[in-house]
């Protein structure tokens, strides 16, 4: 029987007391159990650490200090990473359901590749059509750009 494969989530995240805690739910309430989440937090000077102590049962490593910015925090998560395969989870994504770890697992264990990538959702509030969905290939997701 094949080891069960662990997913590391690393979330980087300074003064985002209003999305952090949405992100940290749609990781701890994951169906699959063999996920390591690891929090970046660039010294929040808000209740972004008061958020995230709230979940620290679920969180496997997080630290709150002064950084040099986003790129950077990213790279000390992945140095804390032991995981098979890392998702990086910006501070105001989720995870568009409780399964959708456990489902990506399950074609990891059908297709055994070394690189996956997915669909963005991007939800607008307040508009009349307030879903669009972002096709991601992995030679955009290469290239991508802000």
């Amino acid at each position: 029987m094949k080891p069960a494969i662990k997913i590391s989530i690393i979330t980087v995240c300074k003064n985002r007391e209003d999305f952090l805690e949405e992100t940290i739910s749609s990781v701890a309430n994951q169906t699959y159990k063999h996920i390591e989440y690891i929090i970046i937090d660039g010294k929040s000077t808000d209740s972004s650490v008061e958020i995230i102590k709230k979940y620290s049962g679920k969180i496997y490593y997080w630290i709150s200090e002064e950084d040099e910015g986003m790129y950077y925090a990213i790279n000390k998560g992945l140095k804390k990473t032991t995981g098979h395969y890392i998702l990086i989870l910006n501070s105001d994504d989720v995870l568009v359901s409780n399964t959708i770890i456990e489902e990506v697992v399950e074609e990891i264990n059908k297709d055994e590749l070394d690189y996956y990538y997915g669909n963005i959702i991007k939800v607008k509030p307040n508009s009349v059509r307030n879903v669009k969905l972002y096709n991601v290939n992995f030679t955009k997701l290469l290239m991508a750009t802000h």
